[in-house]
């Protein structure tokens, strides 16, 4: 008999998942496991609707965007569009900036704590963990590094500041 007829098939590579976060040390299941992709988009969308109200609040209450308000009221398919893109950058700023302060003092943001998502560090970076929330929050606006992610359903943005999402 030769060795190729005894051998068989290779045996598959050792692969260590189990379960989204098994890899981090993470429990499968319950606080501190790694919640589902459904659960942290509803808490995204709830953070940008609390960060559009704020702005559409700001405008109509006069203290931003004065100008740009008063030429879409007066009419005219431009200034309409200056508006909506006004608005549309204002949110993107206004959630960036609550991102970024409401993780770095809480770990946590108003929607993402409503569905029970925080943010944690899992010990790959040395950064201060203001750097961590402002490099995590700057590419989760660029939303492609967000959308690309891996098996412990960790986006390029946790993965480049060293977080991951984790269940309150």
């Amino acid at each position: 008999m030769s060795d190729k007829s005894r051998s068989g098939p290779p045996a598959p590579p050792e692969d260590d998942f189990r379960y989204r976060g098994n890899r981090l040390g993470l429990p499968e299941e319950g606080t501190g496991s790694v919640p589902g992709v459904v659960r942290r988009l509803v808490g995204l969308a709830l953070d940008w609707g609390i960060s559009a109200m704020l702005v559409w609040g700001a405008i109509n209450l006069g203290l931003i965007g004065q100008e740009v308000a008063a030429a879409a009221a007066a009419g005219g398919e431009p200034e309409a569009l200056a508006l909506t893109n006004f608005t549309t950058l204002s949110t993107l700023v206004v959630f960036a900036a609550m991102n970024i302060v409401l993780l770095t003092l809480f770990g946590t943001t108003i929607g993402r704590r409503i569905v029970g998502v925080g943010i944690t560090a899992t010990g790959e970076r040395s950064w201060p963990w203001f750097a961590s929330m402002a490099v995590r929050t700057l590419l989760l606006c660029l939303v492609i590094p967000a959308v690309v992610y891996d098996r412990d359903t960790r986006g390029l943005h946790d993965r480049a500041a060293g977080t991951i999402a984790t269940r309150y």
